[in-house]
């Protein structure tokens, strides 16, 4: 049993028993229609953040604080926010991996669950970028095919005389695997919140199209009882 935002859940083998305590309905559901009937209460997403100042970048955004004493990651951390998209509460539940290979067949765990993808390296460290190419390929072995992905260049507030890897060369990137680009700085702020709604925003809208084709083929009871 699960309670939801004023609806009580029996999830049973096959089915989901939802009984609405606001109009005092009971609905048996298959678990697709389960999963839209939650959906609309609270969308759960999974980001999976790669590369090089990814620790930073997550801390901003989740915590709104800035160190430059991190210490490597060890295996997996993660992170949660809450935020709204269209009206909507998107829980952001977001992976900080461990990039050293030691830890390989732990993260490699969760590309599988991943719904989103940050790759994240340093403008200021063309190692970083030039390894870009290696996450890619990692990602096309492990992830979904339909996983969402943004290129991201951090330490964008640095003198452009310590930048190693110049903008157009990102979007060149960027553009040469059909995915969005920003530079961000976790120092100041620039362009985090940005980054992590956009691929919110992307996730949503590719969920949001698959469970329309799926509607098409499942009746779904829940849009009377839940709008």
């Amino acid at each position: 049993m699960a309670y939801h935002g004023g609806v009580l859940v029996y999830v049973t083998v096959k089915c989901s028993i939802v009984f609405c305590i606001k109009r005092g309905r009971c609905l048996l559901l298959c678990h697709h229609q389960f999963k839209l009937a939650v959906r609309h209460l609270l969308m759960p997403i999974g980001v999976m953040i790669l590369g090089v100042g990814k620790s930073c970048l997550l801390l901003r955004f989740s915590d709104g604080s800035f160190t430059t004493s991190f210490i490597t990651t060890i295996g997996i951390d993660f992170k949660i926010r809450t935020i709204e998209l269209d009206g909507k509460r998107i829980k952001l539940q977001i992976w900080d991996t461990a990039g050293q290979e030691r830890f390989r067949t732990i993260t490699t765990a969760y590309y599988r669950g991943a719904m989103g993808i940050l790759l994240v390296y340093d403008v200021t460290d063309e190692s970083s970028f030039n390894n870009i190419r290696n996450w890619i390929r990692n990602i096309e072995q492990h992830a979904s095919d339909n996983v969402n992905k943004i290129l991201v260049g951090n330490k964008a507030d640095m003198d452009e005389s310590k930048r190693a890897v110049p903008t157009a060369k990102g979007q060149a990137l960027a553009d040469e695997y059909g995915i969005k680009f920003f530079e961000t700085s976790a120092k100041t702020n620039l362009n985090v919140e940005q980054v992590f709604f956009s691929i919110a925003t992307d996730i949503k809208q590719r969920l949001a199209e698959t469970d329309t084709r799926t509607e098409k083929k499942i009746p779904n009871p829940t849009k009377d009882w839940l709008s």
